[in-house]
């Protein structure tokens, strides 16, 4: 019998704390949860506002063809290496339990490549007393970008994946890092808890942006030769450009989030107003915006490979409790389909084919993942 319920409730809790917050020896397992297949969801027919209503509708109506869901218990997926093989975070019985007074009874979490075609694990990183997650391959599948925490502020690091050799993203001249993102394939960004900005680079180079530094933070994106941010002094979404040193202040206040599409040439912006979240959708200069969603609170947002799709999520509360629904967004039919709805917080990630959306669902229970197949 557990013993330590309140103890063993901080472990989600401090799950949930590292998603908001981001963004995550070698081996074999071969013990595989167990898919469960659900309905194809309804399809909506028109774009979500901020109370989306999914209504039935002809898959061609919104652009997507929704397939069959299946879960995944107790597993979080982070990335996809292949449209066959993704990167999850679970539970690792085999370490023992946490020996922290807090979190007696839990279970450290690894990090695997998970074979969705055979049902095994492969461990890419484990470690006592410690939960691994927030994991993001670079684009070339040759380094893995992860994150380590057990109380306190996760610390992330860079693994090469072939010779299993990692380094963490801190030292004096950043004394640490905030946030974590890739940049390119050799190259990951965030803000330093020093002030300012850094960059690391595979080789373990870290070092602070030049043009950055003091100033407090919160968004840090690289795009092309520019970095995108926002500070605690302007929430207005700004620019330096890399090469040139100069400072520009883009038409986007505020800026709470930033994902750049896979080409690099548009913005998803989330906006906070008041009661009121907004996702944007503009140019690499932050012109040519248009409202896409309006909720009471946004998230899960990715962008699919071809960049035709976007996945989100809207939470409304009702008699206390709070629902997230997921959906995608078809930019070319300017039309949303509802795909599922879940009490937790939630997270996604396409495939490379962008054949498959997983979405990962965390909550004071715990976590589970589904993959759902679209066309």
């Amino acid at each position: 019998m557990n013993n330590h319920p309140l103890k063993l409730a901080l472990v989600p809790a401090l799950l949930m704390t590292l998603v908001a917050c981001s963004s995550e020896q070698g081996g074999n397992a071969a013990v595989s949860p167990k898919p469960e297949s659900s309905p194809a969801p309804v399809e909506a027919s028109a774009q979500p506002t901020a109370a989306p209503e999914a209504t039935p509708a002809p898959s061609e109506a919104a652009g997507i063809a929704v397939g069959d869901i299946k879960e995944y218990k107790d597993i979080a997926i982070n990335d996809w290496k292949d449209d066959t093989t993704v990167v999850v975070s679970k539970e690792n019985d085999k370490l023992g339990p946490m020996s922290l007074e807090e979190l007696s009874g839990a279970y450290p979490h690894s990090l695997y490549f998970y074979h969705l075609d055979t049902g095994e694990y492969e461990l890419i990183k484990e470690k006592k007393n410690t939960m691994l997650g927030d994991a993001r391959l670079s684009s070339d599948n040759l380094y893995l970008l992860y994150s380590e925490f057990s109380l306190g502020d996760p610390v992330y690091h860079v693994m090469d994946l072939g010779s299993k050799k990692t380094f963490s993203i801190t030292g004096d001249t950043i004394a640490g890092a905030m946030g974590a993102s890739w940049a390119d394939k050799d190259t990951v960004v965030g803000p330093a808890y020093s002030g300012g900005a850094y960059t690391a680079s595979t080789s373990g180079k870290i070092a602070p942006v030049e043009g950055l530094s003091g100033e407090g933070l919160i968004v840090v994106k690289q795009i092309k030769d520019k970095m995108y941010y926002t500070s605690n002094a302007n929430e207005a979404l700004q620019t330096l450009d890399l090469n040139t040193k100069e400072k520009a202040t883009l038409p986007v206040d505020p800026a709470g989030s930033v994902i750049p599409s896979p080409d690099e040439e548009q913005l998803l912006i989330l906006q906070y107003k008041e009661n009121t979240q907004t996702l944007l959708l503009s140019d690499a200069d932050g012109k040519n915006q248009r409202t896409l969603v309006e909720g009471a609170e946004l998230g899960a947002l990715s962008w699919s490979p071809d960049q035709r799709l976007i996945a989100y999520s809207v939470a409304l509360e009702e008699n206390g409790t709070t629902n997230n629904t997921l959906y995608v967004y078809d930019l070319s039919s300017d039309k949303s389909v509802q795909i599922a709805e879940s009490s937790g917080t939630m997270t996604t990630s396409w495939s490379p084919s962008g054949k498959q959306l997983s979405y990962t669902e965390w909550s004071e229970g715990g976590n589970s993942s589904s993959i759902v197949q679209l066309k």
